[in-house]
């Protein structure tokens, strides 16, 4: 938050009217004292410098530095390499001593003259995808700010439009082609890593991405949106920081659960092969087709293009109360997933040197403003079912601390009665009425003290269905009912409730004139498809219209919230950490004795990050085990 409050004088004062080049720029080697210190007046006196660093892995926790990239002025830039080796095909392989290496300034006397340009608060850090940057830096001792993002600019103003990566957008924006990874690494089995490029060819490649970086911002900084300046800028550090800090597993645990996996595969494999008859490839659709539509003679087979019966789970699902195998198949399905994706492959995702899981998250894909997680992605894992807990239960605290999970509380209904003016759902939660009972009390007239729990069960599926723009098909293939029956639960839902149709069609309307929507905070969401002639296409955006600023809206709140809770547990004197963001969910680590506060104090924020029409609500957990905090 310091970075995003200090940068704004010096963006405006570093504007300049010249037309931003479209080619090849200048690119200058960095291997002398002198020339380093000249690149480092030059950015002092400009006040803005594109930054960049090249490293030989893309796990940042645990990489070598190998050069730093610096742009002052558009069309120029340098390289500053720190860990270069001579390439294989130089030195045959082999360390061949200090000789043998490119010549290159020593990594700590460039990091410690670097460190007070990159930490000085009135020279801007501009930079692309900069959590990546910030991370590398500050294993070196280097807090960076204040910055920009070009990323985050491009996804703030043009979320959903296009993708956000520079190569992306130097072509979008300068019809300018950059030089690519591969040009100068290579590919497949043949590729080395970044200390290996010789260092002319490292120098035009990483120069140019600081030059790139800094011709973006001088493109798009003067479109910047609010959005932008309050929440995506002053979340880099936090994220940067929860990546950096990785969340410990129990590797014994995964690997005891992947074998009890294994056998529960064979079990169902054999249970699917007893009801089919015959034994056959379970992981084969094209074989599992041929089995329930050939040989079992089940209905509604559909052949696709290369002739193979369509075996998906809405296939599967609609056929399970017909025959055992297609609800096994499910199952198996579920199972082999689990294992595939979360038991076996986070054992190889485990950091040696930490003991711990580092997952990425993306902050510039969804156009809701969502965060995203990749290797390992941590939002898929089912928290409905058992087995999902059981993975859950791999995530630990280490010795002497506990987990705390705060999540927040239906936020995305409440968001609901507040944005769409509801007035019985505002009544609802701002009386703490059970909000499913009651949504079945209005809409079936069933008074709430003869409420049953499968009345209950079908309201609670249009309320959040309803979110998500459901169709009576989607509806009824949820409560296994007919697709005229849910039709007319949700016509019944909207008659109910007029407020809600009006926003939707409020919402529609606004969509098809401007091609995106709004978040309360200002977020835009572009929506591709809203005026498609094609109907299915065009439904399909709309759908995604209706729930792109409810969406849009928590994602923001939470956002909010974790800009915040830094400062405040620091305020508090606590000494917990945030791990995880997982939907509406934040998972943090805390000394034993601090967990109670520590759970007190985020609660606190996340209450307080939005005031609405309706409570915000965060309930809180702790434990040893993710699991047990959850």
């Amino acid at each position: 938050a310091e970075g995003a409050a200090s940068a704004g004088p010096a963006a405006a004062r570093s504007l300049p009217s010249a037309r931003i080049p479209t080619g090849a720029g200048r690119y200058e080697l960095v291997q002398t004292e002198a020339d380093l210190d000249r690149w480092i007046a030059r950015a002092v006196e400009a006040g803005v410098v594109a930054v960049d660093t090249e490293t030989n892995s893309l796990t940042a926790a645990s990489c070598d530095l190998v050069g730093v990239c610096l742009a002052v002025e558009m069309g120029e830039g340098c390289y500053i390499p720190v860990g270069h080796v001579a390439p294989d095909s130089i030195a045959g392989g082999l360390d061949l001593g200090a000789e043998a290496r490119p010549e290159q300034l020593p990594l700590d006397l460039v990091v410690a003259r670097l460190k007070p340009l990159l930490e000085d608060p009135s020279v801007l850090k501009v930079g692309h995808n900069l959590k990546y940057d910030m991370q590398v830096l500050g294993q070196h001792g280097i807090r960076l700010a204040p910055w920009d993002d070009t990323m985050l600019i491009s996804y703030v103003l043009e979320g959903g439009v296009h993708g956000h990566g520079m190569d992306e957008l130097s072509k979008l924006h300068f019809g300018y082609a950059p030089i690519s990874y591969d040009e100068v690494t290579g590919t497949g089995r043949n590729r080395i890593t970044f200390d290996r490029v010789p260092l002319e060819k490292a120098r035009d490649y990483a120069a140019e991405d600081a030059d790139v970086t800094l011709r973006l911002w001088h493109a798009l900084k003067p479109r910047v949106a609010t959005v932008y300046e309050t929440l995506e800028r002053p979340l880099v550090p936090v994220i940067a920081a929860m990546e950096t800090a990785g969340v410990l597993v129990d590797r014994a645990y995964l690997a005891e659960l992947s074998r009890d996996l294994e056998g529960r595969l064979k079990e169902l494999e054999a249970e699917i092969h007893r009801a089919a008859g015959m034994e056959f490839n379970v992981g084969s659709p094209k074989q599992l087709g041929e089995v329930l539509f050939d040989k079992l003679g089940l209905p509604g087979g559909r052949k696709g293009k290369t002739g193979a019966y369509s075996t998906d789970s809405a296939v599967l699902d609609e056929l399970s109360d017909r025959h055992p195998v297609p609800q096994k198949v499910l199952d198996w399905r579920q199972l082999s997933k689990l294992k595939s994706t979360y038991t076996d492959a986070l054992q190889e995702q485990i950091d040696a040197k930490t003991g711990r899981v580092h997952t990425h998250f993306a902050m510039a894909v969804a156009n809701t403003g969502r965060l995203s997680s990749t290797d390992p992605n941590l939002q898929n894992i089912p928290i409905r079912t058992e087995e999902g807990r059981k993975i859950r239960r791999a995530f630990v605290a280490p010795p002497g601390t506990k987990l705390v999970s705060v999540d927040y509380s239906q936020i995305e209904l409440r968001l609901v009665a507040d944005m769409a003016g509801v007035a019985a759902l505002r009544e609802a939660f701002l009386t703490g009425v059970d909000i499913h009972a009651m949504t079945a009390s209005q809409v079936f007239g069933v008074p709430l003290d003869k409420m049953t729990s499968e009345i209950r069960r079908k309201a609670k599926a249009i309320n959040f269905g309803i979110i998500y723009g459901i169709s009576g098909f989607g509806l009824g293939r949820q409560l296994g009912i007919g697709a005229g029956e849910a039709q007319a639960f949700i016509k019944a839902y909207l008659e109910r409730f007029p407020e809600l149709a009006a926003y939707m069609d409020r919402t529609k309307a606004f969509c098809r004139e401007h091609g995106y929507v709004t978040t309360r905070f200002g977020r835009r969401c572009h929506i591709q498809g809203i005026t498609e002639r094609n109907a299915a296409r065009r439904s399909f955006a709309e759908r995604q219209a209706i729930n792109a600023p409810i969406q849009g809206t928590a994602a923001d709140i939470m956002k909010r919230a974790m800009v915040r809770i830094p400062a405040a547990l620091d305020a508090a004197g606590l000494r917990a950490r945030l791990l995880l963001q997982v939907h509406d969910e934040l998972l943090f680590e805390a000394p034993e004795d601090e967990a109670e506060r520590a759970a007190e104090v985020a609660r606190a924020v996340m209450e307080a990050a939005a005031t609405l029409s309706v409570p915000l609500v965060a309930e809180a957990g702790i434990g040893s085990s993710w699991a047990e905090a959850h």
